[in-house]
């Protein structure tokens, strides 16, 4: 933008955009800055000139973020999400229940263009089903927050800051283009909006006008909104004749210690006993990939290889439940009967429980990558060489138990 403008906007002491550290913080118009919490307000007047200077309009801007505050309710939220806090089997349970099942077929049957979504995009309906019910229970819960506020708080809370401040940009830009008013932008804590739960940026990058009203209405067009997503997963590389997922068993003795590892042909996973539960085999396209091993349960719970196509459904939500509970959801909805293995009883971990034993895993030099409190896969890999340095079941599963062994051995180190 042009340099005078920008100078008369956020005062003459300002930092120029791209330049920090150094000279007195910008000068924000007023009515911004003012929320009574330091540190978001610090946050705020650096991230305006950055705003301006990616392009959202000076008035856009002013009028949207005047009178912000933090929610506090979003930052408790964001630490307290089902994929990261429930037990996986609790999590699919509820994920791949009969009544979204039934629901789900229902609406496959009722939506007749999803053959047409399929044959462009690739995706097939049931996948699409999943998401959408899933994400807002097929439209009917799509979130109250405002996004505005969400995005920005979770920025200025700055554990994930240059993701939202990304995506509130983008919000900003798709109030300014008119796709959306503010009061539209409602959501979820998560800042996803709509019937597909779309951040900003993938609005920006993928949303399609499907029904050809002339909008992109993730919120009053279910045509839009699942045709989007078919149009997100695409892009994020989706296969159109491959698997998701297939449930497998493994041999007496297997090694654990493979678990989130190699991605290997299903022949190579044959040659090493893991074979599909069901007689159907693999199709040419699956065999023709990859596909990695994973027991979200551990060693007592099933066992699933997975394919490109399950790491594509994560760009909706980066974890291993999430996209499993997708998959799982959307072969039921296809007609298959479900899991055979039986989910083991599972007890869930308090978030204190899993910080501990991150910080005991790096106590004890198996760098988990570092502490926050999320099971992700640098921690199940960290306890996997604990597990197999202690001679123990290395399947990277975190159960109470463990994380008092884990404790109590990094006190005695």
């Amino acid at each position: 933008m042009n340099r005078r403008l920008f100078m008369a906007l956020t005062g003459a002491g300002a930092i120029w955009p791209g330049i920090r550290g150094c000279g007195a913080q910008p000068t924000l118009p007023e009515g911004l800055g003012n929320s009574g919490d330091a540190a978001f307000d610090t946050w705020l007047a650096d991230f305006y000139p950055r705003a301006l200077a990616n392009g959202v309009p000076a008035e856009v801007l002013t009028r949207e973020l005047a009178g912000l505050v933090p929610n506090p309710a979003v930052v408790a939220a964001d630490r307290n999400q089902p994929e990261i806090a429930r037990p996986v089997s609790s999590y699919i349970k509820g994920t791949v229940s009969d009544a979204r099942v039934v629901t789900g077929k229902a609406k496959r049957t009722e939506l007749t263009w999803l053959a047409e979504v399929h044959e462009r995009y690739g995706v097939p309906g049931e996948v699409l089903i999943a998401i959408w019910g899933l994400e807002s229970a097929f439209g009917a819960v799509m979130g109250n927050a405002d996004i505005i506020q969400t995005d920005a708080t979770l920025a200025a809370d700055g554990r994930r800051r240059a993701l939202f401040e990304e995506n509130l940009i983008a919000a900003l830009k798709i109030i300014a283009s008119g796709d959306a008013t503010r009061a539209q932008m409602k959501g979820s804590n998560a800042g996803a909006f709509g019937q597909t739960q779309f951040s900003p940026v993938d609005f920006l990058r993928t949303a399609v006008d499907a029904d050809g009203d002339g909008k992109r209405d993730l919120w009053g067009s279910t045509r839009d909104a699942v045709t989007s997503s078919a149009a997100h997963l695409s892009k994020a590389g989706w296969k159109k004749s491959e698997s998701w997922q297939r449930e497998v068993t493994l041999p007496e003795g297997f090694d654990y210690s493979v678990v989130e590892g190699p991605r290997q042909s299903p022949a190579l996973w044959l040659a090493a006993g893991v074979r599909p539960t069901d007689s159907a085999g693999w199709t040419p396209d699956d065999a023709a990939s990859t596909a990695q091993l994973i027991t979200p349960s551990g060693a007592a719970g099933p066992a699933f290889l997975i394919f490109p196509n399950h790491f594509t459904i994560r760009v909706y939500n980066n974890s291993t439940s999430y996209a499993l509970g997708v998959g799982l959801l959307a072969s039921r909805i296809a007609g298959d009967p479900g899991v055979i293995k039986p989910w083991p009883q599972e007890t869930g971990l308090s978030a204190a429980e899993r910080t501990g034993a991150q910080e005991a895993l790096t106590k004890l030099g198996f760098d988990p990558g570092g502490v926050d409190g999320i099971i992700g896969v640098g921690t199940r890999a960290a306890l996997r060489r604990w597990q197999q340095a202690r001679g123990l079941t290395a399947d990277g599963y975190l159960t109470p138990d463990l994380v008092k062994r884990l404790q109590a051995e990094a006190v005695a180190l």
